[in-house]
Parts: C-alpha cells; sequence; structure tokens
C-alpha cells in the first residue's frame, strides 16, 4: 500500500526558467539525501500522485533495457506464457 507522504518533511521548491526549459534547484541536504553531486545522473520516475526521484543505477537501467528487448522479440511466448 502507499505509505502515508510526510507533511512535515515536505519542502516547497520554485520552479525557475533555465534557457528554453525550466527546472528547480535542489539544496546541499537534498542532493546528500539522495547521494548525488553536481554532474550526476538522476533518475525521475512520474507517478499519478507526483514525481519519484532517485540517483542513476546503470546497472538497472542495463538490465530493463535487455527486459524490454527480450519483451519486443518474444511477445508471443510471453503472452502464451501469460495465460
Amino acid at each position: 500500500m502507499n505509505k502515508p507522504v510526510d507533511i512535515e518533511s515536505a519542502q516547497q521548491l520554485r520552479v525557475i526558467k533555465i534557457g528554453n526549459s525550466h527546472g528547480v534547484i535542489l539544496t546541499k541536504a537534498m542532493l546528500a539525501k539522495l547521494d548525488v553531486a553536481p554532474g550526476d545522473a538522476i533518475d525521475v520516475v512520474i507517478k499519478p500522485d507526483g514525481l519519484f526521484v532517485r540517483k542513476h543505477d546503470a546497472g538497472f537501467a542495463e538490465q530493463m533495457a535487455a527486459a524490454r528487448d527480450v519483451m519486443l522479440r518474444r511477445r508471443d511466448a510471453l503472452r502464451e506464457l501469460a495465460k
């Protein structure tokens, strides 16, 4: 089940214009909590109730790319297995 949101730990950020795009500035504490430094990659997952931000995991990204490739090539076999 979904965990309740801890309202007291929520922090408000402002959306700013960066060139032709928009962004938010993460505080030092947020970067430390994510264990990232300037220049590191992060993953942003869009969910129905908001965004989820985490440190990029290259190994996981490679595994997901391989899984997507298998799902595309073996679509019929996977459909039969699902029955």
